[in-house]
C-alpha cells in the first residue's frame, strides 16, 4: 500500500488538562481532498492546530512517512504544511500584494530564486486579487479576504494545505466561488485537508470524509458514500444547499 502523505494514529490534543481530541486516526493521500465535518465544538479547529504544531499533542503524526509530532510550527511550515486559519489573520494595514509576498517566506528560506513567479499563479487563480493588489487588505470584502488568506498560503507552495472553515460568514454566492477554488486546487497536485460545517459543499468537493463528534471520529468513508449515508443526511445535510 502506498504511504499516505499524512497519517494520524491515536492523536490526542486539547487545552491544558481538558482533552478535546480523543484518539483520532486519519489518512490523506497525495493530491487528495480530505474533509472533516462536524458541529461546532466537535474539535475540528483543534485538530488543525495540533497538526500545525500550535497545540501540543500525543499520538503519532506522520508526514511523508516521517514522524513530525516533535517538530515546531516553523519546522512544519518548512516541510510544506500550510494552514489557512478560520480568522484569516491577514495584515490589514498592508497591501494585498505585500500580504502575498510575506507568504513566500518558505520559498525564500529554500533559496528558490523563482519564488515570485508564484504570484502570477495566485493571481491567475484569484483575478480579483490582482485587480486589488495595491489595496489595503483591511478594506477587502469577506470573500476577498478569504481569497487572500488562501493565496498567501499558496505562496509557500505547500504540499499539504489545511483550510479551517473557509466558507464561514460568507454569502452563498461567495461560498460557491470558494468551493470552486478548492476543486481547482486539486488540479495543482496539492493535498487539501478541509475542515467545514457546510457538510454538503465539503462532501461535494472531497474524495474522502471524516465525521467528527465530541472529539472522536464517528464515521468515515468515501465522500460520495458519506453524502448518501442516512445518518449523515439527517444530522448534517438535511435539505440545505450551498
Amino acid at each position: 500500500m502506498t504511504t499516505p502523505l499524512l497519517r494520524l494514529q491515536d492523536l490526542r490534543a486539547g487545552y491544558g488538562r481538558a482533552e478535546v481530541l480523543h484518539g483520532i486516526d486519519l489518512r490523506a493521500g497525495e493530491g487528495s481532498v480530505i474533509t472533516v465535518i462536524g458541529p461546532n465544538g466537535a474539535g475540528k479547529s483543534t485538530l488543525l492546530n495540533a497538526l500545525m504544531g500550535v497545540l501540543p499533542s500525543k499520538g503519532q503524526i506522520e508526514f511523508r512517512g516521517q514522524p513530525i509530532a516533535g517538530l515546531s510550527l516553523e519546522e512544519r511550515v518548512m516541510l510544506g504544511i500550510a494552514l489557512v486559519p478560520e480568522k484569516r489573520e491577514l495584515f490589514g494595514s498592508m497591501t494585498v500584494e505585500d500580504n502575498l509576498v510575506l507568504g513566500g517566506f518558505r520559498q525564500v528560506r529554500l533559496r528558490n530564486r523563482e519564488w515570485r513567479g508564484q504570484l502570477e499563479q495566485v493571481y491567475a487563480l484569484f483575478p480579483r486579487l490582482k485587480e486589488r493588489r495595491l489595496q489595503l487588505a483591511g478594506t477587502l470584502s469577506g470573500g476577498e479576504r478569504q481569497m487572500l488568506a488562501v493565496g498567501r498560503a499558496l505562496m509557500s507552495r505547500p504540499t499539504l494545505l489545511m483550510l479551517d472553515e473557509p466558507s464561514l460568514g460568507l454569502a452563498p454566492l461567495v461560498v460557491q466561488e470558494i468551493f470552486r477554488t478548492v476543486s481547482a486546487l486539486r488540479e495543482t497536485g496539492v493535498t487539501i485537508l478541509l475542515v467545514e460545517q457546510n457538510a454538503r459543499a465539503a462532501l461535494e468537493v472531497a474524495d474522502h470524509g471524516y465525521v467528527l463528534e465530541m472529539g472522536s471520529v464517528s464515521a468515515e468513508g468515501e465522500a460520495k458514500q458519506l453524502a448518501g449515508d442516512s445518518r449523515v443526511i439527517d444530522t448534517y445535510l438535511g435539505a440545505a444547499r450551498v
